[in-house]
């Protein structure tokens, strides 16, 4: 059995809470990303990282792309967690954003997270609300999907499911 180790970066709680939910039903070890250690990371057989989204990047991302050259061997897969419903335009923004060079193979899959606005810091709160006046100024039936989702979003919105990490599961569960 391939030994396998989840690490996340959350900043507001929903990939925490996908990556306790993957480790559980993986069997895996859990590490945050700020923690972890190469040493310590290269010893498992297959390594899933999971980030929140923010501005197109996926935090915790770093960490393959410095470490690459000692994990390349390693199963590598990502799994990122945005407010914004998933679609096909935002997947190939993301991994082209994302996954470039050494990462371009790596598979990325997506988990709806989570809105909370009394959890967010005051920048961010400010910088979804200035987002959000932008917005506004267009029709409403020319908003993108993660237009329409922003401006849905008040107050406190979760959409976390632990049926979202079905397809992560699968992809790790075919590799045992």
């Amino acid at each position: 059995m391939k030994r396998t180790v989840v690490l996340y970066q959350s900043k507001y709680g929903a990939t925490e809470k996908y990556a306790k939910w993957l480790a559980e039903e993986l069997g895996g070890d859990l590490i945050k990303t700020k923690n972890a250690r190469i040493d310590q990371v290269e010893t498992y057989d297959v390594i899933i990282l999971g980030g929140g989204i923010y501005a197109t990047g996926i935090r915790g991302i770093s960490f393959l792309k410095k470490h690459y050259p000692r994990i390349k061997n390693k199963t590598l897969v990502v799994f990122a967690v945005g407010a914004s419903p998933y679609t096909e335009k935002g997947m190939a923004e993301l991994r082209g954003r994302n996954f470039k060079r050494e990462l371009a193979e790596v598979p990325c899959f997506y988990c709806r997270g989570a809105w909370n606005e009394a959890k967010m810091t005051w920048l961010d709160r400010t910088l979804c609300q200035l987002l959000k006046k932008a917005v506004a100024k267009k029709d409403p039936a020319t908003y993108e999907p993660w237009e329409a989702a922003l401006m849905e979003a008040a107050g406190e919105c979760d959409w976390t499911s632990r049926e979202a990490l079905n397809p992560v599961v699968e992809f790790v569960r075919k590799l045992r």
